[in-house]
């Protein structure tokens, strides 16, 4: 039932396994920690964070007590729980237990065992999530070479730590070093599972990802409209992971102004999240915020706003004030009160959105360079230049740190920022700013046609 995402079902059965275990076996048992451990991750896949937490703590301490701190299952216990303070933005808790973990699992298992790997993966992708990227990249590299070695190169474990890479890359806007460890990825899974497997959909959708990320709306759609069909196939139509597909489909005809297209289907994926997990999940939140960006994106800013604000409330019930994932969702709100001459109220979001994110995932993180672009376009609006060059020469640093080189993003930020230079007669450092942007742009339509079209 959990894989089918028929959660309401499956929760009575934990439930009842629960109580059986513990009245059979005595509440400090090591299975009790295992059922205790299943329940709590249905809970976290519907994103009742606070239910989760407490069984996952009574599982490690059970786990603890009866096997030992260095127990296999003991690392299991900790990193369902690093698991769950990463979904809850709470990385600083999350670090140390992942940590801990990988460190059971070499000394019992030794350093190229596949719990290694899967270890590995998880810390790695923590600091992905922070954007510490070049932590990131010696661990994915290291748990590929286990795999490789251990588990042989057309095993679908191996396939997923070749995604784990390839998304890093994806990330940093290293395009042509992802694209052959995601196609690489993909035959492993065809071969290993078959073409129905929804595996295969998540090969597929991470592919057309890459693709719609450099602009190729032509060669993403078929890996969109194909990866949707197998996890409906495979899961039925109201399957969260449906949802998640048509959002992505429905994402790359709102890159293309086919906002027609779009828009039946971020609602349909609304609609099935809101049925499937409740009316305040955080996927609820975020085919919210999907939606808002279509219409923002048409300019229907009077109809973005309710959904923005709806999004917002979600994820301040779900995640908390002060998490992550609420940046978005703010600064969209902060683009929408920009755009409608709402000045106060788009700095006061901006603000917010920025400070959320210098807390969670420190100051040089890709994202805040898109808080400090859209809060330095509402500082330009305003005619407060001055105030504005130092927001989009932070914004371009963080960017020339944490992206390749040939980032779109990075073209934006020499853009608006040689934009700026011009408005305070500052032509000749435009001018070079604007020769970079260029190049940045015209190696990537060299690489692309469609883009320059």
């Amino acid at each position: 039932y959990q894989a089918q995402g028929r959660y309401a079902e499956a929760e009575p059965l934990y439930q009842r396994s629960l109580a059986i275990s513990e009245k059979a076996l005595g509440p400090e048992h090591p299975d009790v920690a295992q059922s205790l451990n299943n329940l709590a991750l249905l809970y976290k896949a519907q994103g009742k964070y606070a239910e989760a937490e407490p069984l996952y703590e009574r599982a490690l301490v059970i786990g603890e007590k009866a096997l030992g701190p260095e127990n296999p299952d003991v690392a299991a216990s900790l990193n369902n729980l690093a698991e769950l303070y990463r979904a809850q933005g709470r990385y600083p808790e999350a670090e140390p237990l992942f940590q801990r973990s990988l460190a059971i699992w070499e000394k019992v298992l030794g350093p190229e065992h596949p719990a290694v790997a899967t270890s590995l993966n998880n810390l790695a992708g923590l600091y992905v999530t922070q954007g510490r990227y070049a932590e990131a990249e010696p661990l994915h590299k290291r748990a590929l070479a286990i795999r490789e070695k251990v588990l042989g190169p057309e095993h679908s474990d191996l396939a997923t730590s070749l995604n784990n890479l390839a998304a890093l890359y994806r990330a940093q806007g290293r395009y042509a070093e992802a694209e052959p460890l995601f196609e690489r990825s993909l035959v492993i899974v065809e071969k290993a599972l078959g073409p129905a497997h929804p595996r295969m959909g998540t090969s597929l959708n991470n592919l057309a990802e890459l693709y719609r990320d450099q602009g190729k709306y032509a060669e993403a759609e078929p890996f969109y409209q194909r990866s949707l069909a197998i996890v409906e196939k495979a899961l039925g139509p109201e399957h969260p992971d449906v949802a998640r597909s048509l959002n992505n489909l429905a994402a790359l005809y709102d890159d293309q102004d086919r906002y027609t297209e779009a828009e039946p289907l971020f609602q349909r994926s609304l609609a099935i999240v809101e049925k499937a997990l409740g009316p305040e999940h955080p996927d609820v939140a975020m085919s919210l915020n999907n939606l808002a960006v279509l219409y923002r994106d048409q300019g229907h800013y009077g109809e973005a706003e309710p959904f923005y604000k709806r999004a917002l409330a979600i994820s301040e019930k779900a995640m908390g004030p002060e998490h992550p994932s609420l940046a978005p969702t703010l600064n969209g709100l902060g683009v929408v009160f920009r755009e409608m001459n709402r000045y106060d109220d788009a700095g006061a979001h901006f603000r917010r959105a920025l400070n959320i994110l210098e807390t969670a995932v420190g100051s040089d993180h890709p994202n805040v360079a898109f808080v400090l672009n859209d809060l330095a376009l509402l500082r330009v609006a305003e005619g407060r230049h001055s105030e504005a060059e130092p927001l989009y020469a932070r914004a371009l640093t963080i960017r020339e740190k944490t992206l390749d080189p040939g980032h779109p993003d990075l073209a934006t930020s020499l853009e608006n920022y040689a934009a700026l230079l011009r408005l305070t007669a500052r032509a000749d450092e435009a001018e070079r700013m604007e020769s970079r942007a260029q190049a940045i742009r015209a190696k990537r339509a060299e690489a692309n046609p469609a883009v320059a079209q």
